[in-house]
């Protein structure tokens, strides 16, 4: 099993020879800022927190950005964190970082390990990880704070950086929100972020225009029916056999009623009904995860979810008061992330010349979810870009590719990003796109 993280001597991935000298004195100041980042690194690792409960990671990003002289709101939709520096006339950019773990077991076997365990709200007692990486997302957001603030003469603009909650739960940027980020605090011309991967090498940048990440929508079904004896179904309703045909019918959605253009998922994650051999229960519940890209789909499928889950009560006999109740879960919806196109080529046209073709790659994008996208949603004028920074250690990548196994993903209980190439790599992409933006003298 690897180290908890590796030497920082060993952090430094090869940069071009052309890279501009002002993308290598970046670097340096990155390097020297190592040792001490990671020591946060492993705190925060060490101490992850649940959605909505992330006070100690928020007081710990408060606290400096307070020593570096940003002016720091704390509590902000909820545990949020707003940091802002005024540095002299100039755009306003925002830099986010998510600061929730998961209740996940960490199974990494490694030193400095999660061991925290709680009972969350459900009554359900778990351990704690950040198995999705978001101790790399803050230590890399101090590591950014800290190197805007020492390069002052370099900029000028309005820094804006927030430390945002339950990004898990998909409501996080949306209590933000809600709660006056683009009011009480100066509103954005661009907003940047990063996150954490785990399927490429580390010290990898991926980029993808447009559409990144997906709409994700839970839904629950609460299939009623007529309860009785095993051995009599036909004095019965049977909501399991009739549970069983919506799911085989939502299968139609994606493949019967959505273009194979255009990207779908519905997912009957879980299915629960009965208690015993001989009972036919009087209720079947489902849970989905139903996830696309543009709102369109999005409303086709969520309305065709309510109409085949009808449909098929009909189809059955179910009395009209007894028809399947159908719920969106509206609180944790995730809005589709979306790149601004050109933005996103520019920069990362910019981050090619200080990290190399090689380095930043565009990627496809994915189904998973990241509510980041709310923030250039809430105002179409504001250009959103998050990119990705892998977290895989090349030995490990080729190893698996080599042997066709399949590596840890995010979520995983196993999953060990190389911490230092992330945080890095991320540190320094991100504070150099901030500068490129709020430069003196930049268009």
């Amino acid at each position: 099993m690897r180290g908890f993280w590796v030497s920082v001597a060993a952090l430094a991935v090869s940069a071009p020879a052309f890279a501009p000298a002002s993308a290598q004195a970046l670097r340096g100041e990155v390097q020297e800022q190592m040792p001490s980042l990671m020591a946060i690194y492993q705190d925060l690792h060490a101490n992850p927190e649940l959605s909505f409960m992330e006070v100690r990671s928020a007081g710990i990003l408060a606290a400096e950005a307070r020593k570096l002289g940003f002016s720091v709101t704390e509590k902000v939709g909820g545990t949020g964190v707003v940091a802002v520096m005024k540095n002299g006339d100039g755009p306003v950019v925002m830099v986010r970082a998510d600061m929730d773990g998961l209740p996940v077991t960490e199974q990494t076997g490694l030193p400095g390990a999660s061991k925290v365990r709680v009972t969350t709200a459900e009554g359900v007692e778990t351990g704690v990880m950040h198995a999705c990486g978001h101790d790399t997302h803050m230590t890399a957001w101090i590591g950014v704070a800290r190197l805007m603030a020492a390069n002052k003469d370099k900029w000028s603009g309005t820094l804006v950086m927030i430390g945002q909650p339950a990004e898990e739960r998909g409501a996080g940027a949306r209590m933000m929100l809600e709660d006056g980020l683009y009011t009480r605090f100066p509103k954005p011309e661009y907003v940047l972020a990063f996150h954490d991967a785990a399927q490429f090498p580390a010290g990898k940048i991926g980029y993808t225009p447009g559409y990144a990440l997906a709409n994700v929508d839970s839904v629950d079904i609460l299939v009623k029916g007529v309860g009785g004896h095993g051995a009599y179904p036909q004095a019965t309703k049977d909501p399991i056999v009739l549970a069983s045909r919506i799911v085989g019918a939502l299968q139609t959605l994606v493949s019967r009623e959505i273009s194979p253009l255009d990207s779908a998922v519905v997912t009957v994650g879980s299915f629960h009904a009965g208690a015993k051999h001989n009972i036919i229960s009087d209720e079947a519940r489902l849970q989905l995860t139903v996830r696309s890209y543009t709102d369109t789909v999005r409303d086709h499928l969520l309305d065709g979810i309510a109409r085949i889950a009808k449909g098929e009560a009909i189809a059955a006999g179910i009395p009209d008061d007894r028809m399947p109740v159908v719920t969106v879960q509206r609180d944790e919806y995730t809005p589709a992330t979306y790149n601004t196109p050109a933005f996103t080529e520019e920069m990362a046209a910019f981050l090619k010349t200080s990290f190399g073709e090689e380095r930043v790659v565009q990627m496809p994008p994915v189904m998973g979810g990241e509510d980041f996208g709310r923030f250039g949603r809430e105002d179409k004028s504001i250009k959103s870009l998050i990119v990705w920074v892998g977290g895989v250690p090349q030995a490990e990548y080729d190893a698996a590719k080599k042997e066709g196994r399949t590596l840890p993903s995010l979520h995983s209980p196993f999953w060990a990003p190389d911490a230092p190439a992330v945080i890095s790599t991320a540190t320094e992409a991100l504070t150099a796109m901030t500068m490129k933006l709020m430069g003196k003298g930049a268009s």
